[in-house]
Order: C-alpha cells, then sequence, then structure tokens
C-alpha cells in the first residue's frame, strides 16, 4: 500500500467534495483499524460515521478480514446471471430466518441507489404483469 502522498491528484475527481480546496490541502487516510483511521503523517482519526455506515464491525476486524480472505482465496466473484454460488444461497435463508420470513425472496444489490432502481422497476414489472402497465406515476417525498 502506497502511504506517501501522490505524485498527481489531478485525474480523480471526488464526489461530494469540494475538489479545489480538497486538493491544496488534502486529507489523506492510508490505513485503519477498529474505529481508527489513520492518515498519511500517521495521526489517528475518529472514524465517527463506520466508513459512512460500510463497517459497522469497525476496521480491519480478524474474524471479518480472514473470513473475507479465505472466500476470496476460493472465489473472489460469481455472477448472478444465470450462474450462482451456494454461499449466495446460504445466506438468503439466513436472511429470512434472520427476519422471521417476512419476505418472499432476497434481492442482493450494491448500493443504495442500485436498490431503489430495482425496487422501482420490479414496482413496474409487478404492474405490468397484472396487466397495470400504464402505471407509470410515482409518488416520492421531496430531498427523501
Amino acid at each position: 500500500m502506497n502511504e506517501s502522498r501522490p505524485q498527481s491528484m489531478s485525474a480523480f475527481w471526488m464526489p461530494f467534495t469540494n475538489n479545489r480546496d480538497f486538493k491544496a490541502s488534502p486529507r489523506l487516510l492510508v490505513s485503519a483499524e477498529g474505529m481508527y483511521y489513520k492518515d498519511v503523517d500517521g495521526n489517528q482519526i475518529l472514524d465517527g460515521t463506520a466508513g459512512l455506515w460500510c463497517v459497522p464491525c469497525g476496521h480491519a476486524q480478524p474474524k471479518i478480514v480472514s473470513a473475507v480472505r479465505e472466500m476470496v482465496g476460493q472465489l473472489d466473484f460469481a455472477p448472478t446471471f444465470q450462474m450462482g454460488h451456494p454461499a449466495a444461497f446460504d445466506l438468503a435463508e439466513g436472511l429470512m430466518d434472520y427476519t422471521g420470513h417476512k419476505f418472499g425472496h432476497v434481492f442482493y444489490t450494491s448500493s443504495g441507489s442500485e436498490a431503489v432502481d430495482t425496487a422501482l422497476k420490479l414496482a413496474r414489472a409487478y404492474h405490468k404483469a397484472r396487466g397495470e402497465g400504464g402505471r407509470t406515476r410515482l409518488i416520492g417525498r421531496e430531498r427523501g
């Protein structure tokens, strides 16, 4: 891992960031453990948002690192288009059990926006299958 400052910062345009200000005074994180990041200067920074809600168990947890290392060593990716991996089905069963079978199926996505996009497509397909394909209006909350 490169723990020094990059040669150039011009190629990467960061989302939700004032890029000019950031690149004039960058805050670069190089590692993390538990609930702390470490920056390029070796300072610890409390991760108060759990990596923007991606690491609720903390960073570099040994059991999680071991499980990920084992799985990636076996199979790093299995497409879900006409193929699958037994672990995906086992996890879906576990999620169904965890929720008391309140839902009919598990559908994996990679992000919140992808989940919303898929949910809208499923809702439209549902209405089309019921013979109500003209139902295309969506009701949402402003800034929701």
